[in-house]
């Protein structure tokens, strides 16, 4: 199905949308926060995400899904425009941000902390959910760990360019954990991995991440979270007023709605809330 210049394919066609977000959009033609005109014209946008972070994104059987997944295909639909994924494949998740500059995709959503760094090479919109970090051990190994209060001695696990890592040192240079051990960032399964074979001995990442891999592995557990508070927002390039604003605008439109906060329950679960 055409509209405009939006494909809506029934099928799970990756990097497309399907007729569910059509129906979804229909409401905001009606209302007029679609404009019909803009939607004959609209360029594809682009999303730069770094996969697998799920829930945030990941590659499911039918294509790929999650919750930034899910909210940039509604705020697509919303400017009048196809959504388009397109992965990142960097070992350090800060090297994301230069795609904006290079023209690789328009915007970034894939469950990125908002920080003053990286506030100046990339605009971002208001947060969409927060979040913290939370900390992950095999209890069989370490049934003593009950918190970054009892690493003294013990390895951190982290990955390349996470907001976990400058937590982590931290905590090395207060003398209260060993050492720091990072992670190629698509590396997480084999951090996890390593925290039963001795690689490591505790791994840092957001709660609604750790939270989603620990419930296939039986012998790992969750035993602290809000280690931190941290709010996640797209971005764009710097300079994009236009996109930013219309992101903006899209974003508290589903905030309005109940959206917003539905996709966080859905996807993200305890581990993350709405914005005050």
């Amino acid at each position: 199905m055409m509209l405009g210049s939006i494909s809506f394919l029934d099928g799970p066609v990756k990097g497309f949308m399907r007729r569910r977000d059509l129906l979804a959009a229909l409401p905001l033609f009606a209302t007029g926060l679609l404009n019909q005109s803009v939607a004959r014209t609209a360029p594809v946008l682009r999303v730069g995400a770094a996969l697998p972070d799920p829930p945030f994104e990941f590659n499911a059987k039918d294509g790929p899904a999650g919750f930034d997944i899910t909210l940039m295909q509604r705020i697509a639909v919303m400017l009048g425009r196809e959504w388009q994924l397109v992965p990142y494949r960097g070992t350090d998740f800060n090297g994301i941000f230069a795609g904006l500059d290079d023209g690789s995709y328009d915007c970034v959503a894939s469950g990125t902390t908002i920080t003053p760094g990286r506030s100046k090479i990339a605009d971002f919109c208001p947060p969409y959910a927060v979040s913290g970090q939370s900390l992950v051990v095999d209890v069989g190994r370490h049934p003593n760990v009950h918190g970054i209060g009892n690493l003294k001695g013990l390895v951190i696990g982290v990955q390349k360019g996470n907001t976990s890592q400058p937590v982590a040192d931290k905590l090395v240079a207060e003398h209260r954990a060993a050492r720091v051990l990072v992670y190629a960032y698509d590396e997480i399964e084999k951090a996890l991995d390593d925290l039963s074979t001795g690689g490591c001995d505790a791994f840092m990442k957001l709660a609604p991440v750790t939270a989603w891999f620990v419930r296939d592995r039986p012998k790992l557990r969750v035993v602290e979270t809000g280690i931190t508070v941290e709010r996640l927002g797209i971005c764009v390039g710097k300079g994009n007023t236009q996109l930013h604003n219309a992101i903006t605008k899209a974003q508290a439109a589903l905030v309005v709605d109940g959206t917003l906060a539905a996709l966080i329950k859905q996807w993200l679960g305890v581990g993350a809330t709405l914005p005050a």
